[in-house]
């Protein structure tokens, strides 16, 4: 196994793949770099000596200048280095991709639910949605009768947990010596539905009390889930007051002719009673399952793919394993026609300059660089900007700016042209890689893709994200082999093998990929998927990093 790391021929700093010590000589590329401090795998040392004001590369792009003089073998920290990133502007780059050979997969299929709109979903849900925060009780109600009925709760061990703790409490027993691993998981109540993979519940905080353009953008996102292809049919629970009328959603869904999904919308301002409005909004749901559940899988083209890259939890391996690798399997997905979604745009800062380059029109390009200004406006008009995005988790392991940070985020989309920017719920239409505009909030990212029509995410992580997408299976791809030893509970993919040398960025793609094919199917259930981490946070357009 490597002991250090240089991504790129222009970077002047080293990557640690495993903890080295002071003092110690580092061997590579014909010299010798003695380590001034302990270098923490995952973190960076400097290959020379620099002067404040100097430019730090990885990735083979500006990511930082040093604040105070450095020396060759001393650690990057926070201390001495700060962000910074090149200018971009369009330049009238012809984009050149070298597409990867993707013959053994051009008569690979999948087994999809085909809808009326030719769009293919990889897993059949139906959609609770409010027009308002008002009936989130409403809808956690409907929801604690229907899963718990129809096999779709998460194994109940937790709730047979607190049984046994308050049976010890009331037997006299000893809390204390209550022994958490002593639980023994129960099986799950069996799904009566098989052809439904579950019924999502899109609670959230809109809807009213804001502003109208709230309202306007929350109606385009809800109306977005409403067409995904992975959603059978939609069960409406409005007040009836709010700002986001019902006939103005309805509009929102049904723009597109080819909508033909099943919609039951119940008001509860019409309603005699609160139980009337929960027992006929039950009662007509389990009708139109039924219905849903006719609907089966068939096989499809890989080209009816549409897969969102993401990351979240990151740390200084995610991009030079699992992000790498994402971005392979995204150049394989390309090259067979799919659909790929790229989005969190302060984490494209310092990597704009290569989306511009692989723009395949001036009007793309002028528009992903309109949508990055604004954004970086609203966010310094505060007091804040994109420098401001690495947590405190992200910079313990190795991302010490937001340019080390969007380098190796920019990764998971591959090489290949960027056909299309979409700003927020705006969908996918067109085949190969788009960038969609959403904040780096992990969920407010996962959201805005499913809007844009992601029917998978890949969603890696290097210290471990537990969280999902409620129409959009989510599968976690681990950055190192430790993380999966700790949270193996939470995660299905493991590039750690990346680091240690024993597979390649290539072998771990195609696997990525197979891994997606299965998902796709139904074959495999993503651990995400499983543990119902069906998150949802509409973005306000505020600002949100």
């Amino acid at each position: 196994m490597n002991r250090v790391l240089k991504i790129h021929p222009k970077d002047n700093v080293l990557v640690a793949l495993t903890d080295l010590a002071k003092g110690e000589g580092i061997h590579f590329e014909n010299n010798v770099f003695v380590l001034a401090d302990a270098v923490q795998a995952k973190h960076k040392f400097y290959m020379q000596d620099m002067q404040a004001g100097d430019s730090v590369i990885m990735y083979g792009v500006l990511v930082g200048k040093v604040t105070q003089p450095v020396f060759r073998g001393s650690i990057m920290t926070t201390a001495n280095l700060k962000h910074a990133a090149q200018q971009y502007g369009y330049r009238n780059v012809v984009p050149q991709w070298q597409a990867p050979d993707v013959s053994k997969y051009q008569t690979r299929k999948f087994l999809g639910y085909h809808r009326t709109d030719g769009s293919v979903g990889t897993a059949n849900y139906w959609l609770f949605l409010p027009t308002v925060f008002c009936e989130n009780r409403n809808l956690d109600v409907i929801k604690e009768a229907l899963h718990n009925t129809l096999g779709y709760a998460v194994t109940p061990k937790y709730k047979n947990y607190a049984d046994q703790l308050l049976q010890a409490y009331t037997a006299g027993d000893s809390l204390t010596s209550f022994n958490p691993d002593s639980l023994q998981a129960t099986s799950s109540k069996g799904r009566y539905f098989e052809n439904i993979d579950g019924i999502k519940f899109l609670n959230h905080h809109g809807g009213c009390g804001g502003t109208r353009q709230d309202a306007n953008t929350l109606s385009r996102l809800l109306s977005a889930y409403a067409n995904h292809p992975n959603v059978a049919g939609v069960t409406i629970l409005s007040l009836g007051c709010q700002h986001l009328q019902t006939q103005t959603l309805l509009s929102d869904i049904k723009r597109g002719e080819t909508f033909q999904k099943p919609i039951l919308v119940f008001e509860q301002q019409q309603m005699q009673s609160e139980e009337q409005l929960i027992k006929i909004a039950i009662h007509q749901t389990f009708i139109g399952l039924t219905q849903a559940n006719k609907i089966e899988r068939t096989p499809a083209s890989l080209s009816k793919l549409c897969v969102g890259v993401k990351c979240g939890g990151s740390d200084g391996f995610s991009g030079i394993s699992a992000n790498p690798a994402v971005g392979y399997t995204a150049d394989l997905l390309v090259a067979l026609g799919a659909k790929v979604l790229l989005a969190e745009f302060p984490e494209l800062c310092g990597a704009e300059q290569d989306m511009i380059d692989r723009s395949v029109t001036q009007a793309v390009a002028e528009k992903f660089i309109r949508l990055m200004d604004t954004y970086s406006a609203e966010a310094q008009a505060v007091g804040s900007g994109f420098h401001m995005n690495p947590s405190p988790g992200n910079i313990k392991d190795g991302l010490i700016t937001d340019a080390i940070k969007s380098a190796g985020a920019a990764k998971k989309a591959g090489t290949s042209p960027v056909v299309d920017v979409l700003d927020y719920t705006e969908p996918a239409t067109k085949p190969g890689l788009s960038l969609v505009c959403t904040p780096g909030n992990d969920v407010e990212a996962t959201t805005g893709k499913a809007a844009s029509g992601a029917t998978l995410i890949l969603f890696t992580t290097g210290l471990g994200t537990p969280t999902g997408n409620a129409v959009c299976p989510t599968i976690k791809v681990a950055s190192n082999t430790p993380l999966v030893t700790r949270m193996g509970d939470i995660i299905d993919i493991d590039c750690g093998p990346v680091i240690s040398g024993e597979k390649t960025i290539v072998q771990m793609g195609e696997e990525i990929l197979e891994y997606c094919i299965n998902v796709a199917s139904g074959e495999v259930i993503p651990k995400a998927v499983q543990l119902n981490q069906d998150d949802f946070i509409p973005w306000k357009r505020g600002v949100s990093l």
